[in-house]
């Protein structure tokens, strides 16, 4: 009896990978862009590396860290200045990347202590891809620790 069934088990291994193979041979192969689809669909991103400067992303970096503290960490905690505004890299990656300017400065806060504030306006990084955007990070207050440890991830 044990004879049957494991002949029955090698006999339906066997029909298994016959169907798998069928189905594969029928896949069609892949093949590369037509001359069409590389004039049009494959044009790849047009960067210029035009974005703003380091003091422009400010005002975005202040009300946006004020709707943080307030939305999700139930703070009144804002930045009321800003001190040592400067450049740290600027397209610090890849060439082919999306450009970026790095950025550092120290931000005053509300509670009376200074904070470091890493930076980068990205080319293109705005709501839908529409201008620049501002990814910042505060020192000691990224408490979901999207770029932790110390901010380590927002720099170059």
């Amino acid at each position: 009896m044990r004879e049957i069934f494991s002949a029955l088990h090698k006999l339906s291994l066997m029909a298994a990978i016959a169907v798998i193979a069928s189905v594969v041979s029928f896949v069609p192969a892949a093949q590369s862009a037509n001359i069409i689809e590389r004039g049009v669909y494959l044009t790849g991103p047009r960067y210029d590396g035009e974005m703003g400067q380091c003091g422009d992303a400010l005002h975005a970096i202040s009300s946006q860290f004020a709707e943080k503290e307030s939305k999700f960490w139930n703070s009144s905690l804002e930045i009321t200045g800003f001190a040592d505004v400067h450049e740290v890299a600027f397209r610090a990656w890849a060439s082919q990347s999306i450009p970026r300017r790095f950025c550092a400065a120290s931000a005053m806060l509300s509670d009376g202590r200074a904070r470091e504030v890493h930076y980068s306006i990205v080319e293109d990084g705005g709501f839908a891809g529409f201008g620049s955007g501002v990814e910042w990070c505060v020192v000691g207050l990224d408490r979901n620790w999207a770029y932790n440890p110390v901010c380590k991830a927002a720099k170059p």
